[in-house]
């Protein structure tokens, strides 16, 4: 079954040709070699270029090892390219290649050379690699199939059965494709013990693999949570029996970051207009990964619920940040007393804001005043949205507060830009 990713393809499109480096990078397995080597090339074969001007290398491909090395590769790439038409590279996992920046910076200089490629950690987004660059590399972060995507591969099942498959098995596409329960949770298992949290181990070095093991389960079970490396230290030490420093705990998550596991969202006080140092969030780039790392326990809708929007919210393009705003609040003695309280997101993209809160369900009236209340002490005029599981019809309440169904705001990326008609 192919899954179409037509986003990210419409972006791959609109940058043919431009004289940049195009680089896809993103977890492993989340589709970046299906969306390169099958869709990419499926558009280009179908818009009339000919196979023998696509050159196509796959370095995590043994076959091809003696291409890891950056001369033999380049000598390679120029004596494929032939003649005056214009040619298109393709290369899977780059950063199998030692100094694979001055390779793709060489051919920058083929003129007649469209170049296109993969890796698997945030290196090829670093500023570093961009400058080396000089300003000609495009970037572009492939996520897990969303939830629209990923409902592209079973269209037999309602949404609330969809949504309970998403958000206990994630949206890596070969496990979205597996016919049963049991094949997705050994998928899921395998593929964090032997490929991702292998990786991070032989990457970096670390000896002391049950650390990071003790680590993830720590972070697994509080998605959501706020933390910081001290908070963290406190928690792995108490378990007992073993213990590790803040500073290596850093490491460890700086790691993870690296690999696209996780994600760290930043608190931002909203009055203050600045960012909190500590504590933070971390967020799993795919849930189903979350569930497999703790077996499938703790599977918890609302934590889930809230990840699933913060990646939802970032792959459509928003810098997503968790929101701190200052209430004055009357105590039981009558006085009033200074507290922060959260906004879940604080979504920015150009010169748009848009406040988030994310409500599993609003049963009553003292619940739907509770999530209300940190988009109301906001007092700003940028637009302020509840999502809520709950089947509700898109409107705005006495407070000017859009209230959004979960359902709608999945499965219509325009759902927080409408402003009239919703009214």
């Amino acid at each position: 079954m192919e899954i179409k990713r037509d986003a990210y393809l419409k972006r791959l499109v609109e940058h043919r040709g431009n004289q940049r480096i195009k680089i896809v990078t993103g977890i492993r397995r989340c589709g970046k070699s299906y969306l390169l080597f099958h869709l990419f090339k499926e558009y280009l074969l179908n818009s009339g270029v000919p196979q023998s001007r696509i050159i196509e290398i796959q370095l995590d491909d043994r076959a091809n090892k003696s291409l890891r090395d950056p001369d033999t590769c380049l000598t390679y790439i120029r004596q494929k390219v032939r003649g005056k038409g214009q040619y298109y590279l393709l290369i899977d996992e780059v950063q199998m290649m030692d100094e694979f920046e001055d390779v793709l910076n060489s051919c920058l200089h083929i003129q007649n050379l469209d170049t296109y490629v993969t890796g698997s950690n945030s290196h090829l987004l670093s500023k570093d690699v961009i400058t080396e660059f000089r300003g000609r590399g495009d970037e572009m972060y492939l996520r897990p199939l969303n939830f629209t995507e990923f409902a592209t591969t079973c269209p037999e099942l309602s949404f609330a059965e969809a949504w309970r498959q998403y958000y206990t098995y994630g949206g890596l596409p070969y496990c979205a494709l597996l016919p049963t329960a049991e094949e997705k949770a050994e998928y899921l298992m395998k593929l964090f013990e032997e490929v991702y949290l292998r990786d991070i181990v032989e990457r970096y070095g670390i000896q002391g693999e049950a650390y990071m093991d003790r680590l993830l389960d720590i972070i697994s079970s509080g998605i959501g949570s706020l933390t910081n490396p001290t908070k963290l230290e406190r928690a792995f030490n108490s378990a007992g029996g073993m213990k590790l420093s803040d500073g290596t705990i850093k490491q460890y998550l700086d790691h993870l970051t690296d690999a696209f596991i996780v994600e760290r969202a930043e608190r931002y006080d909203i009055k203050g207009k600045r960012y909190i140092s500590t504590p933070y969030k971390y967020y799993f780039t795919d849930t189903g990964l979350r569930n497999a790392r703790i077996n499938f326990r703790q599977i918890e809708e609302t934590h889930l619920m809230e990840n699933i929007i913060y990646n939802e919210l970032c792959g459509r393009g928003y810098l997503v940040d968790v929101g701190v705003v200052e209430v004055n609040e009357r105590q039981p003695d009558g006085k009033y007393a200074r507290k922060q309280i959260e906004v879940d997101f604080v979504c920015n993209k150009a010169d748009e804001r848009i406040y988030v809160q994310s409500a599993l369900t609003i049963p009553t009236t003292e619940k739907r005043q509770q999530e209300e209340r940190p988009l109301t002490a906001v007092q700003d005029s940028f637009r302020k949205v509840i999502i809520t599981a709950d089947n509700v019809v898109r409107h705005r309440d006495e407070q000017g507060i859009l209230i959004v169904s979960l359902q709608d705001f999945l499965n219509n990326t325009d759902t927080l830009e409408s402003t009239s008609s919703d009214a």
